[in-house]
């Protein structure tokens, strides 16, 4: 005999799955929804999300800080629930957020357990049921994975049996809001990939996204700990090129900061398809060689004494102010350290005043400041990586409802499905918008 037989089974109790059933339980109040996840306490990746504090979302989402499948279904997924309609349930569940710089908006608390605490309070308002240590094992949809649904409202083409850890269960419709293979840590292991396959669903390769970049060589063991504002060029054989700006942190291993997390998915992407791919750094964002040949030659001019190191470091990012730096805090301006780490590897004076520096070298240092190699080797993988790239093909998905082309009755929220934003909360903004659009089908 089944453990349980409920209207909703929502397979995974992270932001998305708690998301949901929040959004179809007050939607449908008379329907009997449970929560199934193989941890003992939910929430830990919302809990270690934005340095503890959780990036809830950003000022701004577009399709364009997202990447993965159809940037169409993407688009239609957020409008569905903008950024406005985030802040105000948010608000509505005594949790009011503040925006900081880059759009990130966090809660007033600046503690990811308000976020959780909300959700969970929430979800037991509308009688959701948790169960955690259920992890469900395996899912059969009675009738197969073509049957079609039949006319009536609310009834699925299939009930759905799970086998769980704790014992069986049978749903009438099913949820996989599995998350990807991000910080396997939190319980994020790609089992939800397998469940997807074994429903008919294909799985584009996954790779790590948002992880930290490791490099070969010495050059960057003496930066530890300088942030600075750099624009990375991704360059993969037979692509175009892939420019992103950000903040990056030097470190013992490589490089982090948003972003060369950024960047990583592009990395890991072409190495999946085996391609080559070679990243590079403008010290300077903003700065063309032209621009920046000109303006060594003008402080020549105008100081003619001043040692080039010194003079390095004076030059700003163009179209910023400078401020003063902090452990951490990335500058406006080329760290001095920085400056003589890449003069001493060209084998440039440091000391050398800018009236004594040649056509050649001055043209060689402009060269190395706007495209300095970042000799990547790997990143460090999905344990430090805060997202997945891959997953369920969104071609495979209605956008309308979230509902699976494939198998009816089934919908698919997250990380599990192709798609992964940029640093800055926007992979919790598709948590929220993709939950909402669920519950709207699976009540609808």
């Amino acid at each position: 005999m089944p453990l349980l037989d409920v209207d909703i089974a929502i397979i995974g109790g992270g932001a998305a799955g708690l998301a949901t059933a929040i959004f179809a339980a007050r939607r449908a109040p008379d329907r009997s929804i449970v929560v199934l996840d193989g941890a003992k306490k939910l929430g830990a990746k919302i809990l270690v999300s934005g340095g503890g504090r959780c990036n809830v979302t950003n000022a701004v989402v577009r399709p364009a800080d997202y990447w993965g499948g159809s940037p169409n279904v993407i688009k239609r997924v957020l409008n569905a629930f903008p950024v406005a309609q985030t802040i105000a349930f948010f608000r509505e569940l005594g949790v009011p957020m503040h925006e900081e710089p880059n759009g990130k908006l966090f809660p007033d608390s600046n503690s990811a357990r308000t976020i959780l605490d909300a959700l969970l309070r929430e979800a037991a308002r509308l009688n959701v049921r948790i169960l955690t240590e259920h992890r469900v094992n395996a899912i059969d949809a009675e009738g197969g994975q073509d049957a079609r649904p039949p006319k009536e409202a609310n009834v699925s083409a299939a009930t759905f049996k799970l086998q769980t850890s704790q014992g069986p269960l049978s749903a009438r419709k099913a949820v996989l809001a599995t998350g990807g293979q991000s910080l396997p840590k939190t319980g994020s292991d790609g089992h939800g990939y397998q469940l997807a396959r074994s429903l008919g669903h294909s799985i584009v390769p996954t790779t790590p996204a948002l992880a930290p970049l490791v490099l070969d060589g010495h050059f960057h063991a003496g930066l530890t700990g300088i942030a600075q504002d750099v624009e990375l060029t991704v360059k993969v054989e037979g692509a175009k090129p892939v420019r992103l700006t950000g903040a990056m942190l030097w470190t013992h291993f490589g490089v982090s900061g948003p972003v060369a997390m950024n960047a990583s998915r592009h990395w890991h992407r072409a190495r999946l398809e085996s391609k080559p791919v070679h990243i590079s750094a403008n010290m300077l964002p903003g700065k063309t060689f032209e621009s920046l040949d000109a303006r060594l030659i003008a402080l020549a001019a105008q100081q003619p004494k001043t040692v080039l190191h010194n003079a390095l470091s004076s030059l700003q990012v163009s179209g910023s102010q400078a401020r003063p730096a902090s452990p951490g805090v990335a500058q406006t301006a080329l760290p001095a350290r920085v400056a003589v780490a890449i003069l001493e590897h060209l084998g440039i004076g440091t000391q050398i005043p800018l009236a004594h520096l040649g056509r050649d070298q001055r043209r060689k240092l402009v060269h190395a400041l706007l495209e300095w190699p970042l000799p990547v080797r790997d990143s460090r993988g999905y344990s430090f990586a805060e997202a997945t790239a891959g997953g369920v093909s969104l071609n495979e998905i209605d956008p309308a409802t979230m509902e699976s082309r494939k198998c009816p009755g089934l919908f698919l929220v997250g990380e599990v499905l192709d798609v992964d934003g940029r640093i800055g909360g926007f992979n919790f903004q598709w948590a929220w918008s993709s939950a909402k659009v669920a519950a709207e089908g699976l009540t609808g």
